[in-house]
């Protein structure tokens, strides 16, 4: 049966306690990433980062019975597809990139996600979201700019590792778009188990040439582990799951999420201090969010 590459929002209402649950289960994990991935590559070579990712997160779903669910043959390009621009091209890009770029400039750039899920979608599609999720999608990034301003002074922010995270984010808005049919018909752990699967052997080759360069400290260790049974198992298919009832562009405003956890864990738990800056910054993107999860108008 032929389905469509995509739609906008599967579930064009307001946002229900379902959806607002899952948003926010996703940003707080997502919020963490770069902080897991940044510890991984203290010691680790980025392909072992990027393989260890993927393959525990397919061990973290393969005790569940709704992820053994068989695809169809006609399908497969598609999985194969989230796997290589949803799995494993970000996760070998973001490795490499933090090697060089630091975690909040990283971030930030990861908060474009939405607005290249809208334009492929536009592209898929030959139309875009209603006018209340283009504006909330578009306050939403502005938040994060003005979030991140205070992080950016003096960081490390590499051309070539600034490049590498907007490659990455390019295919988070192609898979995020492909997900959607994929997810209505097999659902999210199915979806996310298999693609990782694939994933794997994707990046196989580029963790047997990084074993002999990597040095498998505990802390390395340990943070690949959440990153991939936590961090890439479960929240991908939470993400499928979203993206299958609201569609790629919506479910993608979750990136969103990522400086207000960190700014949250870094005054909660370091006793960091917040530029006034950032906390208007926090406001415009609940206000982004909000709009983005309006219902969508015909």
């Amino acid at each position: 049966m032929s389905r469509p590459l995509t739609n906008v929002g599967s579930r064009p209402a307001a946002y229900g306690p379902t959806e607002w649950g899952l948003t926010g289960v996703i940003g707080l994990i997502w919020g963490s990433a770069f902080l897991w991935i940044a510890i991984g590559v203290d010691s680790l070579s980025p392909g072992v980062v990027a393989l260890g990712r993927v393959a525990l997160g397919a061990l973290g779903l393969v005790g569940f019975a709704r992820a053994r669910k068989a695809i169809d043959r006609s399908d497969w390009t598609r999985i194969g597809a989230v796997a290589l621009f949803g799995n494993a091209g970000p996760a070998l890009l973001f490795a490499i990139a933090e090697t060089e770029l630091d975690s909040a400039v990283a971030g930030m750039l990861t908060s474009a996600a939405p607005i290249m899920s809208l334009t492929v979608a536009s592209l898929f599609l030959r139309r875009v979201p209603g006018a209340a999720q283009a504006i909330g999608i578009g306050l939403g990034f502005a938040g994060i700019v003005l979030m991140t301003i205070p992080s950016l002074q003096g960081a490390n922010a590499a051309p070539t590792g600034v490049v590498l995270v907007l490659i990455a984010v390019v295919g988070y808005g192609i898979s995020g778009n492909l997900l959607v049919p994929l997810q209505q018909q097999y659902g999210g752990p199915a979806v996310t188990l298999w693609a990782l699967i694939i994933s794997s052997v994707m990046l196989l080759p580029f963790g047997i040439t990084g074993w002999s360069e990597s040095e498998f400290t505990v802390p390395s260790v340990v943070a690949v582990v959440i990153l991939g049974v936590l961090g890439t198992g479960i929240v991908r298919s939470l993400a499928a799951t979203l993206a299958g009832r609201v569609g790629a562009a919506r479910m993608s405003t979750t990136t969103y999420l990522i400086p207000v956890t960190a700014i949250a864990l870094g005054v909660i738990f370091r006793g960091e201090s917040v530029a006034p800056i950032a906390l208007i910054g926090v406001l415009v993107v609940i206000a982004g969010a909000f709009l983005a999860s309006r219902a969508e108008k015909a």
